[in-house]
């Protein structure tokens, strides 16, 4: 069974700390591919900041052009609205039945899981891979309470916490302000030649 990573995220924009993380997982795991999975629209989020599915979708393939175990996916965009990620892998499954997959998150999101669409059936029959995340205040909630955080197919990694948001790019962006170094090369020229985030 070949082993892929699964990276969910509207990706508005991708951006160095996406790459960073997804290179220190492959790695530092047994995952074989990373796919950035392109989240669409979500009815909750602002529909002015949020670029078109297939705009994001063109900056996550320009992004992880060079990297071989990387690449882009928009199987969310043709299954029902809203997407839940139990469904997304239910898909996968039937279409990749020689892959098996792992759920890549924040231990932000770990802390939620149970409010997900039928969470003990991730949880049973999908590794979860939690990265740290930095937090208001710096203080990361703890995990120790949580029932998860000792479930077996439940890793947390030491990776590298990149303080990097896609909400202060597209800030800054709208500001003029410079954000070349924040963004994959191809993705920079990609809206320095446009007009989005302005």
């Amino acid at each position: 069974m070949k082993k892929i990573g699964l990276f969910f995220g509207s990706f508005n924009p991708i951006h160095i700390g996406h790459l960073i993380l997804a290179n220190y997982i492959l790695e530092n795991s047994d995952m074989e591919e990373l796919w950035f999975v392109v989240s669409p629209q979500n009815p909750f989020k602002d529909k002015k900041s949020l670029l078109n599915d297939h705009n994001r979708l063109d900056m996550v393939q320009l992004a992880v052009k060079n990297y071989t175990k990387m690449r882009a996916s928009n199987i969310e965009f043709s299954l029902p609205k809203p997407s839940y990620t139990i469904d997304t892998l239910t898909y996968l499954n039937e279409k990749y039945p020689d892959y098996s997959f792992a759920l890549i998150m924040g231990e932000d999101n770990l802390k939620s899981l149970p409010k997900w669409k039928n969470y003990e059936k991730l949880v049973s029959d999908y590794q979860i891979i939690v990265y740290p995340r930095t937090f208001e205040g710096n203080v990361s909630p703890s995990l120790n309470d949580s029932k998860l955080r000792n479930h077996e197919n439940i890793s947390l990694i030491n990776a590298p916490i990149i303080e990097l948001s896609a909400t202060e790019i597209r800030k800054m962006i709208k500001e003029g302000k410079n954000v070349r170094p924040m963004l994959p090369p191809e993705v920079f020229e990609y809206l320095d030649g446009s007009s989005f985030y302005k």
